[in-house]
């Protein structure tokens, strides 16, 4: 028996690990397409970020309980990058709608096969360093979720970031397996950057990682409580889980499913939210700066990976996916060369790629999406 799994003794709920492998990712654009998303992508190793997501926790969740849910244009590629995983462990959403419905969906399943059972939500596509803490914050909010809080990972902030979103932390309630606990005094979608360098200096707010521990039982009565359209909806799904009729009555009853996400139509909203303040190397590598940051430099600061050749430049990013890319005199730019389209733009200016995807669509440029 694995010594660091949780949730195998005989006094304690089975723990499933739940990977949110949706979205697009498109302030990674050019790299990041519809038909290849940021989960997909093998940007900071040999592995692509569901993959690593997966290894991730295994010293932790056998693989019999790891679950992913997925959208259907990405549902082979996911398959096949966890081969171990057990095939009726992947569900596949037939159109987005949000984490919400996600997270209840997977909640309705777990709790089918184990009423008791404790479930961590976390996305395919962010970045850990360090597991090992990783793993004792986990352990932690296992922990603490037997209690029947709602729990979230907070990340002490190293700079303003405006692309994240914060949880302010209320009062202390204790420790859990080594790790304070407190109260969420709420939740604040990504702010400018006058207000993210307040809450970084009053020491109060976290980055939100958008990792949830919670029993199964605990977050369906939240959904039923704050969400109930979509609390019966699961409910018309619920019989046909982990049947072969499974796929045809999520195709049917998912259209209707309103989008909503699991901050907004749960957590800002819940009595009892907590939060485990932790400090893993985490990043949701959100955009092109972000990766480069997580990247080896050279003495003037540049990343540069693929054919290239880089002259006379400072903290520049640079990527070619088979041509040679040659940069010269740049200072804090990123240059991404995905074959078929190139990006050009400051690093600063790095979160607004997604103004280039929506001009795209707009220009009804469909074949670079």
């Amino acid at each position: 028996m694995n010594a660091m799994e949780v949730g195998v003794s005989s006094n304690q709920p089975s723990v499933y690990a739940v990977i949110l492998a949706g979205g697009g990712g498109t302030r990674l654009w050019p790299l990041s397409r519809m038909k290849h998303p940021k989960h997909l992508l093998a940007l900071n190793g040999n592995d692509t970020m569901l993959a690593q997501t997966c290894a991730r926790v295994r010293p932790l969740i056998p693989n019999e309980r790891v679950m992913v849910i997925t959208v259907a244009e990405h549902a082979q590629a996911a398959r096949d990058q966890l081969p171990d995983i057990p095939s009726s462990n992947f569900v596949v959403e037939p159109v987005g709608r949000g984490t919400a419905p996600c997270i209840g969906l997977m909640a309705l399943l777990i709790r089918k096969r184990d009423p008791n059972a404790i479930m961590i939500s976390l996305h395919a596509d962010h970045v850990v360093e360090r597991e090992e803490e990783f793993h004792r914050v986990l352990q932690a909010a296992v922990q603490a979720a037997q209690d029947n809080h709602l729990v979230t990972v907070g990340i002490q902030p190293a700079y303003p970031e405006t692309g994240y979103g914060y949880i302010e932390r209320g009062a202390p309630l204790g420790r859990a397996g080594g790790q304070d606990i407190y109260r969420v005094e709420r939740f604040t979608e990504k702010p400018d950057l006058e207000t993210a360098r307040s809450f970084v200096q009053s020491g109060r707010f976290f980055w939100n990682s958008g990792i949830f521990i919670w029993k199964v039982s605990a977050i369906l009565d939240e959904i039923r409580r704050l969400l109930p359209e979509l609390y019966l909806q699961l409910l018309d799904i619920e019989s046909a889980l982990d049947t072969p009729q499974q796929s045809e009555v999520v195709e049917r009853v998912w259209p209707t499913v309103r989008a909503v996400s699991i901050d907004v139509g749960i957590m800002e909203r819940a009595h009892d939210v907590v939060v485990i303040p932790a400090d893993f190397g985490w990043s949701d590598v959100g955009c092109w700066s972000s990766i480069a940051s997580l990247l080896p430099t050279d003495s003037e600061g540049n990343v540069a990976q693929g054919e290239h050749v880089v002259l006379d430049c400072k903290d520049t990013f640079v990527y070619s996916s088979g041509r040679l890319v040659a940069v010269l005199g740049l200072h804090g730019m990123v240059v991404i060369d995905a074959g078929d389209a190139v990006l050009v733009c400051p690093k600063d200016r790095a979160q607004d790629v997604k103004k280039v995807v929506e001009e795209l669509k707009r220009l009804g440029k469909v074949q670079y999406l």
